[in-house]
């Protein structure tokens, strides 16, 4: 038998026994619990937050925008001072 063979046996023999083991239940409840646990937070998805941090970034670019128009408006608005 070659080494390959052993370790695909040796993976097959070990995922039989998680299947057939408690493990499997401990998993599937401990996700059970999380996603109720989550489902009661108020969260976003990633999807979601990546899109909020791209408006507030054009938002932020488009205030910079206009503060510097504000202030280039009122420079020629006040009177040079002698």
């Amino acid at each position: 038998m070659d080494m390959n063979n052993f370790f695909n046996d040796l993976q097959s023999k070990i995922n039989q026994a998680i299947e057939n083991s408690p493990v499997k239940d401990i998993e599937k409840n401990v996700k059970s619990m999380m996603t109720q646990g989550f489902s009661k937070l108020d969260l976003v998805t990633r999807e979601e937050f990546d899109i909020q941090a791209q408006v507030l970034a054009k938002s932020r670019a488009k205030l910079e925008a206009l503060e510097a128009r504000v202030n280039e408006l009122e420079a020629r608005l006040t009177p040079p001072q002698t």
